[in-house]
């Protein structure tokens, strides 16, 4: 009797375990963060600033499965010196919104490039001050009013020096 009260103790307390890891939501690996299109270097405050721009919940919830946690002095702090806009040109048909943005808007953001990939769904790729990719998103049910806000929120460009 005393062994099986040991057993049931630790199985309790492995469930119990189980359940927190599961209450704080499930992590994804790189690959499969990279494969949604998020690099894993995103705030959590990111996913948050997100869910504002986007009302795609299961995009939300795979940003926050594959964020960093925010330290208390980074919170809305994170910004970039560039992004490239990265699309697939023959799938440009089935998203409007982004269209919209490269055709009207595009020009008020110099430091933002097109690159037009074969296959690729519409993606905001950010870039540290040496140019270097940081942090990838995808766009693709994002409203064209949204790519323009996130843009002025997160893209700071370095200021020359002449």
């Amino acid at each position: 009797m005393g062994r099986s009260v040991c057993v049931a103790a630790a199985v309790a307390l492995a469930l119990m375990c189980c359940s927190g890891v599961c209450l704080g939501g499930e992590r994804l690996g790189a690959r499969e963060c990279e494969e949604l299109g998020f690099t894993g270097l995103a705030l959590c405050s990111d996913c948050n600033a997100l869910a504002e721009f986007v009302k795609d919940q299961e995009l939300v919830e795979d940003c926050r499965k594959c964020c960093t946690e925010d330290s208390d002095d980074s919170i809305s702090k994170h910004t970039f010196s560039g992004a490239v806009i990265e699309v697939c040109m023959r799938k440009l048909v089935f998203y409007p919104e982004v269209v919209g943005f490269l055709e009207e808007d595009k020009d008020d953001f110099p430091y933002v490039e097109t690159r037009y990939v074969y296959g690729s769904p519409p993606k905001l790729i950010m870039l540290d001050d040496k140019g270097d990719q940081k942090e990838t998103i995808r766009i693709d049910n994002w409203k064209r009013e949204h790519i323009r806000q996130f843009l002025k929120e997160k893209v700071k460009p370095a200021k020359s020096d002449s």
